[in-house]
């Protein structure tokens, strides 16, 4: 088996697919019925189902999304409709929500460490 697509529930799926479609870069493809599609790449299709309610609590499953200046990342997540949540600082991952509170980590491309404690060290001095 192979993961097809990551589908995210939303009270509105077309604000949550502007938001991903700007940070991604892949536009939006498709609407059906209560889905909007972005672009599939490199196999993995990202889509975003109505659903009514708001988001109980922290996520079970996150994305990591990563990028070559994961701190230059925040401003423009930002602009987006993003939001940074700083009680995952201690972590020493940079984490974010997007505009229905979905947490998401931006993440360097390439290596970097992470403790016993599981707390990454990317973001030192950048907070």
């Amino acid at each position: 088996m192979e993961i097809n697509c990551v589908i995210v529930d939303a009270a509105d799926p077309e604000r949550l697919a502007a938001f991903w479609s700007g940070l991604l870069d892949r536009p939006v493809v498709g609407r059906v019925g209560p889905y909007v599609w972005l672009e599939r790449r490199n196999g993995l299709g990202v889509g975003f189902q109505r659903t009514d309610g708001e988001k109980p609590g922290k996520n079970r499953l996150h994305l990591d999304v990563e990028s070559d200046d994961p701190a230059a990342e925040q401003a423009r997540i930002e602009a987006l409709g993003g939001r940074r949540l700083p009680e995952y600082d201690p972590g020493g991952f940079l984490v974010m929500a997007d505009p229905e509170g979905n947490e998401f980590c931006v993440i360097p491309k390439g290596s970097f460490e992470i403790d016993d404690q599981g707390r990454a060290d990317y973001l030192d001095g950048d907070r």
